[in-house]
């Protein structure tokens, strides 16, 4: 008997259906716990330090030889043209608005949303979450709600401190090792980076993705099965779905941007 039959296809639609209504009724839930979770800011600070100073290692050092590729492949080809002392505007623009958000975002859902999935995941397995809500505790509000909005903050934060040390790193390969002037260097990116078209596009791009990000992992460890397989299942599941949402999101908000 094959699988396509019309009720095992109604039965999947219904069910990828119901997936989505419960996504959107949890996301509901997250955006109108803002007020409530900020009077208690001291979960949003914890959370914040759990996220983004845990991240900070991986972020700044990826940042940095990011950076070093990009002054030595710039350097090269702007060579051709004459171009080189334009090496600080293509290392800068390139972060800015694409590579620090995106790469942020990619190895934020790595590090972070992995462990927010695994711990939510464990505690609903270890039936922690069932027990707060035996006690009239609501779980989305005192578990989730902080964790999310911590993400939503610090995914900005973890973006410009990407692009910094990228920048840094193109500085050093291209003033320090090849030898571009300096002064060129910096006054280029002074002349050539627009404070709300560029760095105001990777800010939005990175609150987005902080969006995306943590309320997927959140999401993939609230709705995980209630068993070790389940828990690794969704953990994965993760890293794949924010990963593509991610570089989704990506073509939609640059071709968005450029076009207004």
């Amino acid at each position: 008997m094959s699988w396509y039959t019309p009720s095992n296809i109604g039965f999947a639609t219904r069910s990828k259906l119901a997936d989505l209504g419960l996504g959107a009724r949890l996301f509901a839930r997250l955006l109108l716990s803002f007020g409530a979770s900020f009077r208690r800011f001291g979960l949003i600070r914890d959370q914040i330090h759990f996220l983004g100073n845990y991240s900070l290692a991986i972020i700044s050092v990826s940042g940095l030889f990011v950076g070093f590729v990009f002054g030595l492949q710039g350097y090269y080809t702007l060579q051709r043209y004459g171009s080189s002392e334009a090496l600080g505007l293509l290392v800068t623009l390139s972060l800015v608005r694409e590579l620090g958000p995106v790469v942020t975002a990619l190895l934020f859902a790595g590090r972070a949303g992995t462990s927010l999935t695994a711990e939510i995941g464990l505690m609903k397995a270890g039936e922690q979450l069932s027990a707060m809500e035996m006690m009239a505790v609501d779980p989305v509000q005192r578990i989730l709600a902080p964790r999310f909005w911590a993400g939503v903050i610090t995914m900005p934060l973890l973006a410009a401190v990407f692009s910094a040390m990228g920048i840094i790193g193109g500085w050093v390969v291209g003033v320090l090792m090849i030898g571009v002037d300096g002064g060129a260097f910096w006054s280029q990116i002074q002349g050539g980076v627009d404070v709300w078209k560029d760095v105001g596009n990777g800010i939005v791009k990175s609150l987005v993705f902080g969006f995306t990000v943590t309320f997927l992992a959140l999401l993939q460890g609230f709705e995980a099965q209630a068993t070790p397989e389940g828990v690794s299942r969704a953990t994965t599941r993760t890293v794949v779905v924010s990963s593509l949402s991610v570089l989704g999101l990506d073509f939609i908000l640059t071709a968005m941007m450029f076009t207004i």
